[in-house]
């Protein structure tokens, strides 16, 4: 027999939740349980975000700056900042992340050169601060954001999250639900949902070689 030769498996948020019902034991019927559903699924991409870094969430954004200002407002759908580097006339120059602490002790805030260091304040809209204060219009930051997975808003969408976490996703839900509506079935369904997001993220990470290098600093010293 011949095999498919198909990789394009993909199934909407109403097939998911129809899947998660099953498993709980019960079917769809009414126009609040896809609402429901829906609305749990959402809530299950916020506790992903919290577990750890998503690689397919990750994008690459630019920020130009403006002599003399410190503080720029980013989009709302920026979790956190995960490498960041000014770019300069063709070079890219890395910047140091540094806490709040640190930000707020800076002397003097004002003063201007090649940006070297940034705090991200991690508010509802995430508002990114760095030092020094750029000396030209001409620089651009370019940094890597970990963001939000789209939103779930209909029955017809697709979601955005790889297939290597389709299974995940369908457990998670499942367990979601059931504390709703199969308080019977949660124990088995907690199991199952983080067996696979274990499995999942495990997969879902950078395969670069680590490398390390030990400092001489203290040599000799001993």
């Amino acid at each position: 027999m011949a095999t498919s030769s198909s990789v394009d498996f993909e199934i909407d948020v109403a097939e998911y939740i129809e899947e998660a019902f099953e498993r709980c034991g019960i079917e769809v019927r009414t126009g609040y349980d896809l609402r429901t559903a829906r609305r749990s699924m959402n809530l299950l991409f916020a506790d992903w975000a919290n577990r750890g870094l998503n690689q397919w969430t990750i994008t690459q954004r630019t920020q130009a700056l403006t002599a003399n200002d410190v503080d720029y407002t980013l989009g709302a759908d920026v979790i956190d900042i995960l490498s960041m580097v000014v770019r300069r006339s063709g070079t890219d120059f890395s910047m140091t992340r540094i806490s709040r602490d640190d930000y707020i002790n800076l002397p003097t805030k004002t003063t201007t050169g090649r940006p070297s260091q940034f705090f991200l304040d991690r508010q509802i809209t995430p508002n990114l601060k760095i030092w020094s204060a750029p000396e030209n219009s001409t620089d651009v930051l370019h940094y890597d954001a970990l963001t939000r997975i789209q939103d779930v808003d209909a029955s017809v969408n697709t979601v955005d999250v790889p297939f290597r976490f389709y299974p995940c996703l369908t457990a998670g839900l499942a367990y979601y639900l059931a504390m709703k509506r199969a308080p019977d079935r949660i124990k088995i369904l907690k199991a199952v949902y983080e067996e696979e997001f274990e499995r999942a993220a495990a997969e879902d990470r950078d395969r670069a070689s680590l490398s390390l290098t030990p400092s001489t600093t203290y040599y000799g010293l001993i």
